[in-house]
């Protein structure tokens, strides 16, 4: 396997000869986000790759989950009535926060969901602009993006200039 350099303003990273070949005897839910990255270009969207961002996104599911359970939790315990105005107004400060937050990630959930059913149609991977493979560097760092990163560049140069 060839160790491929490119210039950090590309956003590439440099592949650890080492790791190219260890995703081969392996697991998806053995694999680590460097063996994923190590992976030659041909090997692109392959089972296991396609494997192991489905576990990805699973997982990221279920934490999203496990996080809205414990958010209705707390807002359960903590509506006790505070007689200081202060404190009630911080404690629904809070609360409010803790709720946007919560809506973030609802609608992140839909993304993550649209994504798994990318993986199912063999999309995934592939952006919705261009067709070009969006790079496995930017899916582990997104693993809902469905633009490359020129692609999303554009889109955002587009909204600033153009607004929604």
């Amino acid at each position: 396997m060839p160790t491929t350099t490119q210039t950090p303003s590309s956003g590439a990273t440099k592949r650890d000869p080492k790791l190219a070949n260890a995703w081969k005897t392996k697991s998806a839910e053995e694999l680590t986000d460097a063996e994923v990255l190590a992976m030659s270009d041909d090997d692109y969207m392959n089972e296991k790759q396609l494997a192991f961002f489905r576990l990805k996104l699973l997982n990221l599911k279920r934490d999203m989950h496990i996080n809205a359970g414990e958010t209705a939790e707390n807002l359960r315990e903590d509506t006790v009535v505070v007689p200081d105005p202060a404190d009630r107004a911080t404690i629904e400060e809070e609360h409010a926060l803790e709720l946007r937050t919560r809506d973030r990630e609802r609608k992140l959930l839909k993304k993550i969901e649209q994504s798994i059913a990318r993986i199912d149609a063999g999309d995934y991977g592939y952006c919705d602009e261009t067709g070009e493979p969006i790079g496995v560097g930017r899916l582990l760092a997104r693993p809902t993006a469905t633009l490359s990163l020129e692609a999303q560049q554009r889109r955002e140069l587009k909204q600033k200039m153009y607004g929604d």
